[in-house]
């Protein structure tokens, strides 16, 4: 896991400050002491297996990424067995695939266990499940989810492909009536996928039901050719995941039988009549689910990016502070400090964000199995807010990390510039972040509006004026969870009163929200902002742990809340719940909280226990011996492996002798 070479003395200086017992605090990270072991434990079986080793794709082109990926996802599921008791449950295999892909995509396994098969078992009926899923976890089939168009994503009522019901044959005919409705970017669906799950709009006796999931088999499992009237493709290099065959599919009128569509929620009867699920909303499970992951993402993908460049800024030493004297180093500036500390915050509460949003899940996803379906829409907007919110956060916040590395953080061997790309996605995938803090607006506004609505995410709105206490304690953590509520119910507030005015002026309530977008955006980022920061209050009440880590956490806590005032101060200033001067005290105290923090930042990202296999960062290594190993990592450049460049004599030789011609 770590690197066998002497540490950086810079680096160890910095760990040798630590305050906590840094066991603890990664136990809590790793999701408990006997998980954390397997996980590393699976860690290390991939690391010591030769098999696994492979060429740094920095030096690859697309193609030869992709087979190498494909190679990886192959080794993965072939080897999975030899893990034995390591893998446990789905935890250990995503543990597992992470490990061997290195973040990057798993062509076998991520699309077709993190949405196919998800979708199996929330829409499948029992004899659908039976038919499907056993092939499904055992390989013999590789599932995506074809949901997004080339005209249309997170819109869902506007897809335009079709699956009209033929009664005469009972059987649906797919297809894709415009250029627009070609499927475009679901994963491995241009040149791994087997069958797919293609969401269509259905029509039965000439009626359109909107959108349903179909079960379509893709390509021959003989010799793998796309099968009659399906074409499929790549859709060509990306922003990043370019080991991945995004791909598209255009459907030319494909019959599959009325079994094929799933029909555990709604159904098409042999004769063509429809029988609509009890709820509308069953339908959209899948996305749900996937929310949660990428809100996990989110508090992962920063916590490496903050690891990365505190672990750097450590061992840089950057410019005389006076004339003479030695360099210091890059973490010894406040200003760094403050860049990379709340960044740091940041990550440990959407790390425990992400936790309460998973148990949220699973609870309501027990009630709806017992038919239970009052909570379903509060999962919709917590998971929709939270995705948008924390992704969007930790995109400017990887893009910080880089730049806080200077120079060598535009470098690929900086780790950064890739995870920036793999992680981008993030904030259009599953729903555009403005199209879901939109929707989550509309659920909190009908929430303002109905008083017999509620839920742990919004029971405050229900709270009447809160009244200042006289003295305010800005470091009491109680009380900055109540200046975040009283914010955004205040905003929430606003924006409900800007709904109801343009719809006295006229509008329709479609219309009045349309008009009104802006303030019922800002109250939705205000509700996401308030529920991360009480998440970590809460966190620190419940969680049980030793009185160092406890100071540490809630110092982190506090700086995370602080930094968000000072951020949006307007706001708190906007509903009188504090005066410049207090906001003037958010700032102060958050500059005094960087020195205190200072001590245990590094080993607060080593908690984490990314390693150096999974950073992929010459500057984020552990030993922190930085200088030598940017130098080996350059000479893996295919440029270096001739002193004289074949281009040489094609190009630089004639252009430098043009003249010698004329003489």
């Amino acid at each position: 896991m770590k690197s066998s070479q002497k540490v950086n003395p810079d680096l160890q200086k910095e760990r040798d400050t630590r305050t906590f017992n840094l066991e603890e605090l990664s136990d809590i990270l790793g999701g408990g002491h006997e998980q954390r072991l397997r996980k590393n434990q699976i860690a290390a079986a991939v690391e010591n297996d030769v098999e696994y080793n492979g060429p740094d794709p920095a030096f690859l082109s697309r193609m030869e990424r992709f087979e190498e990926w494909m190679r990886r996802s192959s080794l993965l599921v072939r080897k999975k067995d030899d893990l034995g008791e390591l893998i446990q449950d789905h935890k250990d295999f995503v543990n597992y695939n992470t490990y061997v892909t290195k973040k990057r995509p798993n062509v076998f396994f991520d699309l077709h266990f993190g949405m196919f098969v998800p979708t199996l078992m929330g829409q499948a009926s029992e004899e659908q499940k039976e038919k499907w899923l056993i092939p499904s976890l055992n390989h013999e089939m590789i599932g995506t989810y074809a949901q997004t168009e080339m005209g249309h994503g997170t819109f869902l009522r506007g897809l335009e492909t079709t699956a009209h019901y033929d009664a005469t044959r009972q059987e649906f005919i797919l297809h894709s009536p415009t250029t627009t409705s070609i499927k475009w970017w679901p994963g491995t669906l241009g040149k791994t996928a087997t069958h797919a799950v293609v969401m269509a709009q259905l029509y039965t006796k000439g009626v359109c039901h909107g959108i349903h999931a179909f079960m379509l088999q893709l390509r021959s499992l003989e010799d793998h050719r796309s099968l009659p009237g399906i074409t499929l493709g790549d859709i060509g290099p990306k922003f990043g995941y370019n080991e991945n065959d995004n791909g598209f599919l255009k459907m030319d009128h494909v019959r599959i039988p009325l079994g094929n569509m799933l029909m555990k929620n709604a159904q098409v009867l042999p004769d063509g009549t429809y029988v609509k699920a009890s709820r509308k909303e069953l339908t959209y499970g899948t996305m749900t689910l996937v929310r949660s992951f990428i809100v996990r993402n989110s508090a992962f993908f920063l916590a490496e990016a903050c690891t990365i460049a505190i672990r750097y800024s450590s061992v840089r030493r950057q410019s005389e502070m006076r004339p003479g004297e030695p360099e210091p180093q890059v973490l010894d500036y406040p200003t760094q400090q403050h860049k990379l500390f709340t960044l740091l915050a940041t990550s440990y509460a959407f790390f425990f964000v992400q936790q309460k949003m998973v148990d949220m899940y699973g609870r309501i996803n027990e009630e709806i199995g017992k038919g239970e379906f009052g909570n379903m829409q509060e999962l919709h907007s917590v998971s929709s807010g939270l995705k948008a919110f924390t992704t969007a956060v930790t995109n400017s916040g990887i893009e910080v990390c880089r730049m806080s590395c200077g120079g060598h953080g535009y470098s690929v061997a900086s780790g950064l510039p890739d995870l920036y790309a793999y992680f981008t996605p993030n904030c259009t995938y599953e729903g555009e972040n403005t199209v879901l803090l939109l929707q989550t607006a509309r659920y909190l506004i009908k929430c303002f509006r109905d008083r017999n609505l509620s839920g742990d995410s919004i029971d405050y709105l229900r709270k009447g004026a809160w009244r200042r206490p006289a003295n305010v304690d800005l470091t009491d953590i109680g009380l900055l969870c109540r200046l975040y509520e009283q914010r955004a119910r205040g905003l929430v507030t606003f924006s409900a009163e800007k709904v109801d005015e343009a719809m006295r002026k006229g509008e329709d309530m479609v219309g009045a929200l349309n008009k009104a977008s802006l303030h019922t955006v800002r109250g939705a980022n205000a509700h996401c902002h308030y529920y991360v920061v009480k998440s970590f209050a809460d966190k620190l009440q419940s969680l049980e742990m030793s009185a160092p880590l406890r100071v540490v956490l809630t110092d982190l806590a506090r700086l995370y809340a602080l930094d968000g005032i000072a951020k949006c101060s307007g706001e708190f200033m906007e509903e009188n719940l504090l005066s410049a001067a207090e906001v003037k005290k958010c700032h102060q105290l958050v500059a005094e909280l960087l020195p205190i923090i200072r001590p245990n930042a590094v080993s607060l990202v080593d908690a984490f226990e990314f390693s150096d296999d999974m950073l992929m960062s010459v500057l984020g290594r552990y030993d922190g011996n930085v200088y030598e190993n940017l130098l080996k990592w350059a000479m893996k450049s295919d440029l270096n492996k001739t002193d004289v460049i074949p281009a040489y004599e094609k190009h630089i030789r004639p252009l430098l002798k043009r003249n010698q011609a004329k003489l």
